[in-house]
């Protein structure tokens, strides 16, 4: 079970003109800011990430705008753990449960989710929050990582997952995050 306590998201180079072309980037885009939302409401932290943004531009104003008090963490590789940054407040934060959204499936969040996993995170990949320029490329991305041991979500599951009961004000307030 994924529980808010120890979970954190990490958002992977949704930016610039690829974050246009990959497959189903306008539903990409609506989860991944259904999650941002869901972990406002929730508290949990957002790690965000972007790929060479000084080549690859920034990431979407879609997405950035609703992290006004977040910063992304530049990297110049694919795998974001494998920047020290990340890796850095990765640990700060000392949660062992890491959700996974962004693009590339298959290149930058396929080895961002083995190198988490080697150092012992739970990985979990939200399916719907994250996409290649290939639907090939995406479903095979997912089920490397599924054969290394990372587990399949959805945004919307993680969401009632988090919630957990049905009923008063805060779940008026949650009922707001999925429609």
């Amino acid at each position: 079970m994924i529980n808010t306590e120890n979970a954190v998201v990490l958002l992977i180079d949704i930016q610039g003109k690829l974050a246009q072309k990959v497959v189903g980037s306008e539903e990409l885009h609506q989860k991944v800011a259904q999650l941002v939302r869901g972990c406002e409401h929730f508290d949990v932290p957002v790690v965000w990430v972007e790929q060479l943004p000084e080549k690859l531009g920034a990431t979407t104003s879609a997405l950035a705008d609703l992290m006004p008090n977040n910063t992304p963490v530049a990297k110049h590789t694919f795998s974001a753990f494998a920047e020290p940054r990340v890796a850095q407040t990765l640990r700060s934060l000392n949660r062992k449960q890491v959700i996974l959204c962004g693009i590339e499936t298959h290149i930058c969040v396929y080895q961002t989710a083995c190198d988490l996993l080697r150092h012992h995170y739970h990985v979990h990949l939200v399916t719907d929050g994250m996409s290649s320029c290939h639907p090939a490329h995406h479903q095979s991305g997912i089920a490397m990582m599924q054969q290394h041991g990372a587990w399949i979500t959805v945004v919307e599951a993680l969401l009632f997952e988090w919630q957990q009961h049905a009923g008063g004000s805060d779940f008026k307030a949650f009922l707001s995050l999925i429609k």
